[in-house]
């Protein structure tokens, strides 16, 4: 049932009376003190967990003559990995499966066909050893499977599932086709698996899994690796992120001075975002300096953090999350873009990265193309997910537990 007009406007009313207790000008005012007082760098206990490779700065890439620049970089491959969302069955058993898979600019259409597919399954019925299979081959030896029971947890069973299958699939794929990039890898999304890394500290049954179980770990160890194989080749390997959640920054500045924005990508869009006669200027691009971080999920491969015990092969401080902010005016929409530091110590390396980056936004209006099109291949439509669900169910001779928001909803509403 929709609402009537009536109720809409009571509703505006309402709510309005929130405007002059929360002035959007007066969060842009304390954005602008933050920016020149706090960044550079921010302290936390008399230690720097957040501060710039160079000089801080904010940048604007007029538009559209930045998209027409030549790229620093020849080649692009994205790296994306999707599921069908946790599913749970009858006889006990959740599951979610993952395929991954990674994009070439220019095209390469036998790398597209390429996939990396996990089947992440948790029971608690601990007469039942669902057993991890060893990696497979399939469709004429494109794909690369496995079967992979993840720990036995109490709670967030769906939480598990989902981030080891995705985490899995994705990095294993990057391993296993690193050598089919020659001048950048953007991953589609974060550098390191933040939904694992935020286990450590959200959630205490899930980060004793880190303790109890070798496998959590080992997915995360998985882009430890990565990161070490492309240092190894000097091919530069970077993240896209689109929707980041990330408060690091935010709740280490409430400690000291008012923050109010639900994140950091909130605190950066205030800082990036132009305005002329009240309205946002959508003739350029902004971005800022890069970043040193050593806040929230990215202290725990910085040199503040013990890495979950992992070993690494290179001086620890090679593993920092780095990160600039970049801001399109067109969509009104930050994007946070990260390397690991051994990517970026060199400044040229630095410029080089932004100008690509900033210029392929500019000219895609949104992600780099590299990105999107993984993103494309990776993605498991509505039709192939319910298509799935069922034809696993008959493997086993169970259906899905429904819920009545699945009945209402369907089963592939927004998570």
């Amino acid at each position: 049932m929709t609402l009537d007009p009536v109720h809409v406007e009571g509703i505006a009313r309402l709510a309005g009376r929130l405007g002059g207790r929360v002035e959007d000008v007066d969060h842009r005012d304390v954005a602008e003190t933050v920016w020149a007082e706090f960044l550079d760098p921010l302290y936390r206990d008399g230690e720097a967990v957040l501060e710039p490779l160079d000089e801080h700065y904010r940048r604007a890439a007029p538009l559209p003559e930045i998209a027409l620049e030549e790229r620093p970089f020849d080649t692009q491959h994205g790296l994306d990995s999707g599921t069908i969302n946790p599913t749970t069955f009858k006889n006990g058993l959740v599951l979610d499966v993952a395929q991954a898979a990674m994009a070439a600019v220019p095209s390469d259409l036998d790398l597209h066909r390429s996939r990396t597919v996990v089947v992440g399954a948790h029971t608690n019925d601990s007469t039942l050893s669902l057993g991890d299979d060893e990696w497979r081959r399939n469709d004429e030896g494109y794909t690369h499977e496995r079967l992979f029971e993840v720990p036995r947890v109490d709670r967030y069973a769906q939480t598990v599932v989902h981030a080891l299958a995705l985490y899995l699939a994705e990095s294993h794929h990057a391993l296993e086709h690193a050598g089919d990039v020659t001048d950048l890898l953007i991953l589609d999304g974060p550098i390191y698996p933040t939904g694992l890394l935020n286990w450590t500290d959200r959630h205490p049954e899930l980060a004793n899994l880190f303790e109890t179980d070798e496998r959590p770990a080992d997915v995360v160890e998985n882009y430890v690796r990565l990161v070490e194989r492309f240092v190894d080749r000097d091919v530069p390997i970077v993240g896209f992120v689109k929707n980041s959640v990330a408060n690091g920054v935010t709740r280490t500045l409430r400690e000291r001075t008012a923050a109010p924005w639900a994140n950091d990508d909130a605190l950066f869009e205030h800082v990036l975002a132009r305005r002329a006669d009240g309205e946002i200027r959508t003739d350029a691009i902004t971005y800022t300096n890069w970043f040193r971080s050593r806040v929230g999920t990215d202290r725990v491969l910085s040199t503040a953090g013990d890495a979950l015990g992992i070993s690494r092969s290179l001086d620890p401080a090679a593993y920092e999350v780095t990160f600039f902010s970049l801001y399109d005016p067109r969509t009104e929409l930050v994007y946070r873009v990260e390397a690991p530091y051994a990517v970026t110590r060199e400044r040229d390396r630095r410029e080089r990265l932004i100008r690509q980056i900033v210029a392929d936004v500019a000219a895609e209006r949104g992600p780099p193309m590299a990105v999107a099109k993984a993103d494309e291949l990776a993605r498991i439509d509505a039709t192939s997910k319910q298509r799935l669900r069922e034809r696993i169910g008959r493997e086993f001779d169970s259906d899905r537990q429904r819920s009545y928001d699945d009945h209402r909803w369907g089963p592939d509403r927004d998570r």
